[in-house]
């Protein structure tokens, strides 16, 4: 099992002090190489999730199993750790560094895995999401599309047994969404990577077998029932 979510519970702390229950998760299990599309409401806890499988936040409460690794009570800086070397990201805000150009961007990935750099395998993503005259531009240069493609790029680069991305084609024009969507799908198809993809795109969302509704698994308000605020 490469994901495996067993009594998951999130909350956000007010300004009032009250606790806003966003996450209540009985179960939820991908088997590995499995790809599944995630869709809900706006403000559902979708990003939350996500937040909460890559250890970015830890949990109230529960396991949060990935690649056979229970990291819910890891400190945050092994969660990163292991982050670095068994997840990938796609972010919806890309989070690339303004400093560094494309290529960087992507090596510098890479080196937070502490197996080295794949030079000719950074270039060869960046080739195929289209960004082989890009390698030199830093995300000032680039359009918000381009910026995209390169987190991407990144996200697969340490090879990681699962794949997390959170909207990844929101911010580009049909054709690219597809050049994304394809990337994304067949590299996690050919390293046999687990691929959970959040996205709002009916289009996108329809190309999956698995298409699961956070809602149908989600259930804050009754994990929190009798728990103190």
């Amino acid at each position: 099992m490469s994901l495996l979510l067993e009594n998951v519970r999130k909350s956000y702390r007010e300004p009032s002090g009250n606790r806003l229950p966003v996450l209540g998760i009985s179960h939820y299990e991908l088997a590995q190489g499995e790809q599944a599309a995630l869709v809900g409401s706006s403000g559902g806890g979708k990003t939350t999730l996500l937040n909460v499988i890559s250890g970015i936040l830890a949990p109230d409460s529960g396991q949060v199993v990935v690649d056979g690794k229970d990291i819910a009570p890891l400190p945050e800086v092994v969660r990163d750790r292991f982050r670095a070397v068994k997840i990938g990201f796609v972010f919806q805000t890309f989070n690339l560094l303004p400093a560094f150009t494309a290529l960087e961007n992507v090596l510098l990935g890479m080196s937070f895995s502490g197996r080295g750099v794949d030079r000719a395998f950074a270039i060869s993503l960046l080739e195929r999401v289209g960004l082989e005259k890009r390698l030199d531009h830093t995300p000032q240069r680039m359009s918000v599309g381009e910026q995209q493609r390169v987190s991407v790029a990144r996200s697969l680069a340490n090879k990681p047994a699962l794949l997390l991305a959170d909207e990844p084609t929101a911010n580009v024009d049909p054709a690219n969404q597809d050049l994304i969507l394809n990337l994304i799908r067949d590299t996690c198809k050919e390293n046999n990577v687990t691929l959970l993809m959040v996205t709002h795109a009916v289009e996108v969302a329809n190309t999956f077998d698995r298409l699961d509704k956070l809602s149908d698994f989600n259930d804050p308000q009754a994990a929190y029932q009798g728990v103190a605020s």
